[in-house]
């Protein structure tokens, strides 16, 4: 049988890079002289600051006349009236937020968001006082403002500057600084969810992962040798039909004391062809995001290692592609896990807790964690019940699964517990083998993590996301264009900033 390897004719592959606002001392002066878009804000009275009041003076009061207006006082907050060609001004338009004065986190980045959407490319000035929550504005534009760029050759998005006028810019400046690393490890994560498969190979993953190094984090790849003498037969099995390899890829950071880490575990299959099991041809174009639980810990590694975070985290992927050849698994096969359990195959296409079994296995007898939180585009079973607001959360532990809830629900992350009990276990119990691989379709998520808890030892706090739903998507998100959407970065990253580093 010919074989034909793919060049990758893209060998110089440039990650997308955030913006990074420009903070400046507030300047009213500014104001006419700026050009491309100028904002400022109002709060819910309609009540200016002194930027607003200039740029009212300078539009010979259009601006007091809209705040004073019944469309003004429907306006929610967060929303943005734009106001084109304004006469007296150097800028194509000025955008008026409607926002409070000392608006919560979460809403100042929603308006930041709001802002990047109503902006486009244009270069955006914004005019902000020194309580206006400055920083998290500027967090909420730049995670908005991304664009995989990198094999378009026209068309392409290329965003303008972000000036941040405000009264305490070294205040600004510093809190601004842990945000814009959690910005680094978002996009991060969105351009390896992004990427073709072609592209991504399980050794190309690897290689980024590797180059996370030069910020310190201490990166160890296992290969199919080093898989096989340690008995990862259930995560090999997955990759037998490709000619990529199989990986684990581990990255540590030592930022805590003598404490034990805490784990994360990412399920990285860089493409889900279904294997033997083959999925139908429409959609399967999507599968390069079956990697989205390694993107996110590889994200959420890069953010801890530039924030310099106090805590000891590991993290870990397993890298495989699931393709049809004379080599790959079929329906029936039984292999054994590095636990020693036996799992019966019986669709090739529940590849994922396949992979995951064996890494969660090493990462607890390796590391000896204090926790661990695995992540997967496991199930469409999730989307079915959780639809693309939500992933769903199992877990043996009610600390865990509420603090890391939490956290989610501060960085406005969309997570929902799902149940775990031990008679769905009956559901996945095998004729010939210790468990089989699924167990049909009812409480398929249910199963799914079900399967891996098998792996899981007793008394390890533990929880599964399924972000089958949220990892990519069809329709742009709050912080987001369509496709990769970074989730659970920002939540992972509170989640060790709350509970770890204390």
């Amino acid at each position: 049988m010919l074989r034909f390897k793919c060049v990758n004719k893209y060998k110089e592959i440039v990650m997308t890079r955030p913006i990074h606002p420009i903070f400046k001392e507030h300047s009213l002066q500014s104001i006419a002289e700026a050009e491309g878009l100028v904002v400022i804000c109002a709060d819910a009275a309609g009540s200016f600051g002194p930027s607003a009041k200039r740029v009212n003076r300078l539009m010979k009061g259009a601006l007091r006349k809209f705040a004073d207006s019944e469309i003004f006082e429907k306006m929610d907050e967060g929303d943005i009236q734009r106001f084109p060609a304004p006469l007296g001004l150097s800028a194509n338009a000025v955008l008026l937020l409607k926002m409070k004065k000392r608006p919560s986190v979460e809403i100042a980045q929603k308006c930041g968001a709001n802002i990047a959407k109503e902006a486009g490319k244009s270069n955006i000035h914004l005019f902000v006082t020194a309580n206006a929550r400055a920083a998290h504005l500027s967090f909420g534009i730049a995670l908005r403002r991304y664009n995989f760029n990198e094999y378009k050759t026209h068309n392409q998005t290329d965003y303008g500057l972000l000036h941040v006028y405000i009264t305490n810019v070294s205040k600004t400046k510093s809190e601004y600084s842990d945000l814009s690393a959690v910005t680094d490890g978002v996009f991060f994560t969105r351009d390896l969810v992004n990427e073709p498969a072609n592209i991504l190979t399980t050794t190309e993953f690897a290689n980024r992962i590797q180059g996370l190094e030069e910020l310190g984090l201490k990166i160890n790849v296992l290969e199919e040798s080093d898989m096989e003498a340690l008995g990862m037969f259930s995560l090999l099995g997955v990759g037998m039909g490709s000619e990529s390899p199989s990986k684990i890829v581990t990255m540590e950071w030592s930022g805590g004391g003598n404490e034990q880490p805490f784990a994360l575990v990412g399920k990285g299959v860089v493409f889900d062809t279904g294997g033997i099991s083959l999925k139908p041809a429409g959609g399967m174009e999507d599968m390069t995001m079956d990697m989205g639980g390694a993107g996110v810990v590889a994200g959420v590694m890069k953010t801890l290692a530039l924030r310099k975070a106090k805590a000891n985290v590991i993290g870990l992927v397993g890298l495989v592609e699931n393709m049809p050849d004379a080599k790959a698994q079929r329906p029936g096969d039984v292999v054994k896990s590095m636990k020693g359990e036996t799992i019966e195959v019986i669709n090739t296409d529940a590849e994922g807790r396949l992979v995951l079994a064996d890494v969660l296995w090493y990462a607890q007898k390796t590391y000896k964690p204090s926790g661990i939180i695995n992540l997967a585009t496991l199930t469409g079973a999730v989307i079915v019940a959780l639809g693309h607001e939500n992933a769903g959360a199992f877990s043996n532990n009610d600390k865990l699964v509420n603090d890391f809830l939490k956290s989610a629900k501060q960085e406005t992350e969309g997570a929902w517990r799902m149940p775990l009990n031990k008679n769905y276990d009956k559901l996945i119990q095998s004729r010939i083998a210790d468990i089989k691989n699924v167990g049909g379709r009812t409480a398929g998520s249910i199963t799914a993590a079900q399967f891996l808890q098998r792996f899981i030892e007793d008394d390890m706090p533990w929880m599964h996301l399924d972000i089958a739903g949220v990892a990519s998507v069809k329709s742009e998100t709050d912080f987001a264009p369509k496709g990769a959407t970074g989730w659970g970065v920002r939540s992972l990253n509170r989640f060790i900033s709350d509970i770890y580093e204390v």
